[in-house]
Parts: C-alpha cells; sequence; structure tokens
C-alpha cells in the first residue's frame, strides 16, 4: 500500500484538461492507495462550501469514491475550504501544520506560503485574509460579489508574481529550518512554490510538490522510499 501527496492542481472548471487529469489520478489512487493527502489549491479560487459551481460538487464527489483515507490542507486559493465541503467529499480537513507518521518517519506536512517570508507583501495580505471577521464578512456576501472578488483578487496576485524578484517567492531557509526545528522533524513536504525539487538541510529532507501544468504530478511514498513525479520525469526520494 502507497500514501499519495498532491497539490496546486488549480483545477478551474469541468472542461479544464486538469480535471481528467486529475480524476485519472484518483484511479491510480484506488490501486494501492492508503492514504491521499492534498496539500492545497485544489481549486484555482474557492468562494465557499456553499458555492453552485459543478466543479466542486464533481471533486467531492469523485473523492467520496476512494476506499482511502484523504486529507485536505488549506492553500492560498482555497483556504475557505469548509466542514461542508470536507464531509461531502468524505475528507479529513488537517491543520495549517500537521505532523504524520510516514513508514519510520515523522514527516511535517503544510501548504508551503508560510515558508516564504521574503514576500512582506503576501504575507501582510494573508494574515488578512486568514483572519475569522473578514472571512465571515466575506462569506456572508452574495455568489456573485465573491465571484467577482476572486476574479480581481486572481488578477492582482498575477501581476504581483510578475513583479517580484523570483527569490522572493521561494521558500525562505532559515524559515524551513526553524519549521524543521520546532516540529523536531527530518521530512517536510509541501507545494505552494510550483519549484519541485528534494532539497537537503542538513540531515532533514525538504519535498517540494510540483504544480499540475500540463502533466499529473505526485509523490508516492511506499514503505521507506517516496517517488516524486514531476512533469512526466521521476526521481526516487530517500530520506
Amino acid at each position: 500500500m502507497s500514501v499519495y501527496f498532491a497539490s496546486d492542481l488549480h483545477l478551474k472548471a469541468l472542461d479544464d484538461s486538469n480535471v481528467e487529469r486529475f480524476f485519472a489520478f484518483l484511479d491510480e489512487v484506488r490501486a494501492d492507495g492508503e492514504a491521499l493527502y492534498l496539500l492545497g489549491d485544489i481549486f484555482e479560487a474557492y468562494i465557499g462550501d456553499d458555492d453552485d459551481d459543478p466543479l466542486v460538487a464533481r471533486v467531492a464527489a469523485e473523492l467520496s469514491t476512494l476506499n482511502c483515507a484523504v486529507f485536505l490542507v488549506h492553500g492560498n486559493r482555497d483556504f475557505l475550504i469548509g466542514q461542508s465541503f470536507a464531509t461531502r467529499a468524505a475528507a479529513t480537513l488537517l491543520g495549517e501544520e500537521t505532523v504524520i507518521k510516514l513508514g519510520s518517519f515523522r514527516a511535517l506536512l503544510l501548504h508551503g506560503d508560510t515558508l516564504c517570508t521574503d514576500d512582506i507583501a503576501y504575507q501582510h495580505v494573508r494574515t488578512q485574509l486568514r483572519s475569522r471577521q473578514w472571512q465571515s464578512d466575506f462569506l456572508n456576501q452574495p455568489l456573485a460579489a465573491r465571484r467577482a472578488f476572486a476574479v480581481k483578487a486572481r488578477a492582482e496576485s498575477r501581476m504581483h508574481t510578475a513583479g517580484s524578484a523570483a527569490d522572493i517567492m521561494d521558500a525562505n531557509s532559515a524559515a524551513v529550518n526553524e519549521t524543521l526545528t520546532r516540529h523536531e522533524v527530518l521530512l517536510l513536504i509541501h507545494g505552494h512554490t510550483h519549484r519541485p525539487m528534494v532539497h537537503r538541510h542538513g540531515n532533514a529532507t525538504r519535498i517540494v510538490l510540483p504544480d499540475w501544468d500540463e502533466h499529473r504530478s505526485w509523490l508516492k511514498w511506499t514503505a521507506e522510499t517516496g517517488e516524486l513525479y514531476a512533469r512526466g520525469q521521476c526521481e526516487r526520494v530517500d530520506v
């Protein structure tokens, strides 16, 4: 049996090619999956569990058919996923930082945006959007208003990314080391940066999950080793 990890699918609509790739990936998980961890940004934008977009309903339905445990971590695009969606998907919502047992290792799971501490402007916006008051006010707005806000926010995010130096959009080494030390782990798995790679931090290993840019991409962990499938390539991961 294997444990699967994926993130940053950025599903947009039912006719999005990544949706077909995602459902095909779920078929692979069905074959030998013990658990599936989705580490954020399943959706390009998520405006609340009451969204009547058929994509949301279909994804929840497909996840609910898996015969393995499903776990969800909030990303920066879908942090409004709530218990209603999780129930429909037969999934468990995890906290922002969660330590799990993976073989003989203790592994820390997170989306990854909290590690990008050099992007001060983003971290400021993140703090605002994650506040209970902001989320309550936002979810009390009509769906049409929330959809308009999501379109505007995505446009502003693209402008921010295009106008920012590449290095500030990546994980900060000091933040990574502090996080590893605080949780006393030697294995860290995250997404968000769209820069798939296996990094070494002393005797610790950090695995960055790929985004789904024209390819199905994931980490498959069996026994004591992993295989990182990134953009059509496979890399063995030994910790």
